[in-house]
């Protein structure tokens, strides 16, 4: 499935404002209306935005509870390629911001050269980092603890939630979360992440010394259970091999679900700050203060 119409319209409007576009990309559990805020932080900012969904992704949490199945074999070439084609319908080389499974694809996609400025937030693991905490097997092991989840789609538990995403927060918080943004998501990406040391030929795999990769920022949440410190950083030192600039920073006291609870302010403007400082000279367009 190609772009839906409305990806288009939002690529439309974002090529005709003449503005550098920010191009934000969700992980699993999500829908990309998550991104809403930071839209409009971005676009108060003086920014184009776009957040394309992953291929079938329905329009509304609604849509996406009542019929879960769409989610299922979503894998990350897939959903990679997807976002390749939305790029490439930019007028100019954007920026790259992404949560989780999505912070795995703007990697991959800064390793083709089309991002002028990219920032990853606890990025699902690339073939080739290695630590595996405790944290993340217990996390993962909602999904992989049954390998028939392989070709499912998976809706966490409350419980299984609070632990990988939510264990920052106070429950009332936890809970209001998962009923606002909680939606199913494909089991298979997990499994590509935990075979992919495994796998010469998995999809996860990342060329870290791509030339034309451009500035990179890996967000680190310091409670994070499902993408701990330990994954994050071990990111950073592969990914600081390459050419381009390549910086790490790590929020205290937040976890998986940084993007989304109360503190997303911070990582929206600790996107922004970085962002800002590159995607205007790799654009060749400023953007209002």
């Amino acid at each position: 499935m190609g772009l839906t119409a409305q990806e288009h319209d939002d690529i439309d409007r974002a090529n005709a404002s003449g503005r550098p576009c920010i191009v934000l990309v969700r992980g699993l559990w999500l829908l990309s209306s998550s991104w809403d805020r930071w839209r409009a932080v971005y676009e108060a900012a003086g920014y184009a935005t776009i957040a394309p969904g992953w291929p079938d992704d329905p329009a509304t949490v609604e849509e996406a509870r009542a019929h879960p199945e769409v989610f299922t074999d979503k894998m990350v070439g897939e959903v990679t390629d997807h976002y390749v084609e939305a790029v490439a319908a930019l007028s100019g080389r954007p920026a790259l911001v992404g949560h989780s499974f999505g912070g795995l694809v703007v990697q991959k996609l800064a390793a083709q050269g089309v991002s002028a400025a990219t920032v990853a937030i606890v990025p699902a693991p690339f073939r080739g980092v290695l630590p595996v905490p405790v944290s993340s097997l217990r996390s993962s092991a909602a999904v992989v603890g049954n390998p028939a989840n392989l070709h499912r789609a998976v809706t966490l538990t409350f419980e299984q939630y609070r632990y990988g995403w939510a264990n920052a927060l106070e429950e009332d918080e936890a809970r209001a979360l998962y009923d606002e943004f909680h939606v199913a998501a494909a089991g298979v990406p997990i499994f590509q992440a935990v075979a992919a040391n495994l796998n010469p030929f998995s999809e996860t795999k990342l060329d870290v010394a791509a030339p034309d990769r451009g500035p990179l920022l890996i967000v680190s949440g310091e409670k994070d259970h499902t993408i701990p410190h330990a994954v994050a950083h071990a990111a950073f030192v592969r990914q600081r091999r390459n050419p381009s600039p390549t910086e790490f920073v790590e929020l205290a006291g937040r976890g998986h679900s940084l993007t989304i609870d109360h503190g997303w302010r911070e990582v929206a403007d600790t996107a922004l700050q970085f962002v800002r400082t590159h995607l205007v000279a790799g654009a060749g367009v400023a953007a209002e203060a």
